[in-house]
């Protein structure tokens, strides 16, 4: 993460203070775990007055995988199966094809989202990238009006949040 995304301080001070649109500062909170020896993994989240709406790792996408049968439900630990075909079924199934993302995907994601123009960002086919943007400051309340029909094919934590900026934005 450090090599895209800097210190964890300095990224959450820009999404929840630089960039934020200001109806929604105080609001949403963003998160990063590391735990020891988890191999430079980590959890990402988003928080909205306080409640966890999306969480972002390889164990929400594992579990996700495990829910929609496409992969057998072992006991979790790496050395009995539990990680069985995942990497597999994560190049099959891209980040259009699913609603649960990994914390790789999130920086990728935050990486294309700062190093790309804003409108670019708010026709992004990537579901993360486009959480950005909707919640970026520079979109305004016409760009939220204009892409209302799209929204309406967002996946539900997507929409959850396009009605959370919008309500916002009133």
């Amino acid at each position: 993460m450090s090599k895209i995304l800097g210190s964890w301080s300095g990224m959450r001070k820009y999404l929840e203070q630089e960039m934020l649109a200001e109806s929604l500062h105080g609001r949403i909170r963003y998160g990063c775990t590391t735990y020891t020896g988890m191999d430079d993994c980590h959890i990402f989240e988003i928080c909205v007055d306080g409640k966890q709406i999306k969480r972002f790792s390889w164990e929400t996408v594992n579990s996700y995988f495990v829910e929609m049968g496409y992969k057998e439900n072992k006991e979790q630990g790496f050395l009995n199966g539990y990680w069985d075909g995942f990497w597999e079924l994560l190049e099959r199934y891209s980040v259009n094809e699913r609603t649960e993302y990994t914390d790789a995907e999130f920086c990728d994601a935050l990486e294309q989202y700062r190093n790309q123009d804003i409108q670019e960002s708010i026709k992004s086919d990537d579901p993360l990238v486009r959480m950005f943007a909707i919640l970026d400051r520079r979109v305004g309340k016409r760009t939220l009006i204009r892409i209302r029909d799209e929204a309406a094919e967002f996946p539900l934590w997507l929409q959850q949040i396009y009605r959370l900026r919008t309500d916002a934005e009133k």
